[in-house]
């Protein structure tokens, strides 16, 4: 004889049903707090990278400028949405990991010695060390690393060359030699915008990539940086 089976109880599905909507009013809870936790971290690390520029006269506004004329570079050579998000982020953040650099060596008017040089060259690992282990920055951290090399080879910290090189870095390094160009430093006085270009289209496909370069000029003579 067949055992016969009781139908579902209706409060037992409606007890069902209650919690499977609370559990996706708990997963959203968690989202927007990681969202807010993101931001925050976000804003954390923008004011750091302000606070490293207002110190020093000679780079304040650097970062925002370079993240600029990225993010304008990017949209040119046919970045969309996350990517150009990302090359911005990079910008504004690229010089980060100067904050482990002595302020006397960022401020030598001077050549610097060996050492110095040393502990320059680790800015970009150092800002990548400190960005990565932000989810909101993982596309920016390798940008940021990476934004110091340079197309035939010569740059650092591992020397890629070429399309090895991350293309946002490629990006940041074009904007970040021309603001770095047109500003007053240290150790030299800024040059005017035409000497500044004349300097990014001597190096096209050399240090900097000439697609980038190309495209950079275009922004800038087009007047819209």
């Amino acid at each position: 004889m067949a055992t016969r089976v009781a139908p579902p109880d209706p409060a037992d599905y409606r007890r069902l049903q209650a919690a499977y909507q609370q559990s996706l009013r708990y997963a959203e809870d968690v989202r927007r707090l990681y969202q807010q936790q993101q931001r925050s971290i976000c804003q954390s690390l923008l004011g750091l990278a302000n606070a490293l520029e207002a110190k020093d006269a000679y780079t304040r506004g650097h970062s925002e400028r370079v993240a600029e004329l990225s993010r304008r570079i990017a949209v040119v050579v046919g970045l969309e949405g996350d990517d150009v998000a990302a090359v911005g982020e990079a910008g504004l953040l690229h010089d980060i990991g100067k904050i482990g650099v002595p302020e006397p060596t960022l401020r030598k008017p001077g050549p610097l010695s060996p050492e110095e040089w040393q502990a320059m060259r680790r800015h970009p690992m150092v800002g990548a060390q400190i960005v990565a282990p932000f989810d909101v920055f993982a596309r920016a951290a390798p940008l940021i690393r990476h934004h110091h090399e340079r197309w035939d080879g010569s740059g650092y910290p591992d020397g890629l060359a070429g399309h090895a090189i991350p293309l946002g870095a490629r990006i940041v390094a074009v904007a970040d030699v021309f603001d770095a160009l047109t500003s007053t430093r240290p150790y030299r006085s800024a040059v005017g915008r035409e000497a500044a270009l004349a300097h990014l289209l001597a190096e096209a496909g050399r240090t900097l990539d000439e697609h980038v370069v190309a495209a950079c000029v275009g922004v800038l003579r087009a007047g819209t940086a």
